[in-house]
């Protein structure tokens, strides 16, 4: 009998005591992972700002230092803090494009960012596109193809074509057409500002 237990207990598998501490270990493991994760939850909770907050942006190339609160949009801080009025604000569900801004490069709609966000990055509005008489290509091809009626939409247009251009210099109208369909132009000035694009296009998206 005595026999019998010491081969099951050297033998291959496992018993109930190698069972036991297994589990053990199990739970340790999981106790420390859970204690980590309070841990990593509580000191995020304890950087969210609350109350006005002193913030830096760079935009258009300068930075500007701001006192905002926390759940102030990039596009409020933008026409409110720096009288920058290009984007504009359309609707509460950020689907038109009319605040198209460019960040790092890429365009983004201002509205679906919070300021506190952004700090850090590259911000760049419609206005850095225009220096007294002397006006960015695109600017110039939307006047040259009728691209825009009342004009309201007409600043993230503007934004979202040359942010496309700076990314696909040689693109084919096919591409324009899906790469600024996010903007929406209630005026129907589709085909001057595809006609812009693709003049830029052809000329590599100078």
């Amino acid at each position: 009998m005595q026999d019998r237990r010491d081969n099951k207990r050297s033998g291959p598998g496992f018993n109930r005591r190698d069972f036991l501490k297994g589990s053990g270990a199990a739970v340790a493991a999981t106790a420390m992972a859970t204690a980590t994760e309070e841990a990593q939850a509580q000191e995020q909770k304890s950087n969210v700002a609350s109350g006005p907050t002193k913030i830096t942006l760079n935009v258009n190339g300068h930075d500007h230092t701001l006192t905002l609160e926390p759940r102030v949009t990039l596009l409020d801080a933008l026409r409110n803090d720096l009288n920058l009025t290009g984007a504009k604000e359309v609707d509460d569900t950020t689907a038109s494009g009319a605040d198209t801004v460019m960040i790092d490069g890429k365009a983004v709609l201002a509205s679906s960012r919070l300021a506190i966000e952004c700090q850090g990055k590259k911000i760049t509005t419609v206005e850095s596109l225009r220096n007294g008489n002397d006006a960015d290509e695109v600017i110039e091809g939307f006047i040259e193809h009728d691209g825009m009626q009342c004009g309201f939409c007409t600043p993230g247009f503007v934004m979202a074509t040359r942010a496309f251009l700076n990314q696909n210099p040689n693109a084919s109208l096919e591409e324009i057409q899906k790469g600024l369909g996010g903007n929406i132009c209630r005026c129907g000035t589709y085909h001057g500002i595809t006609e812009c694009a693709l003049e830029i296009a052809q000329k590599g998206g100078a």
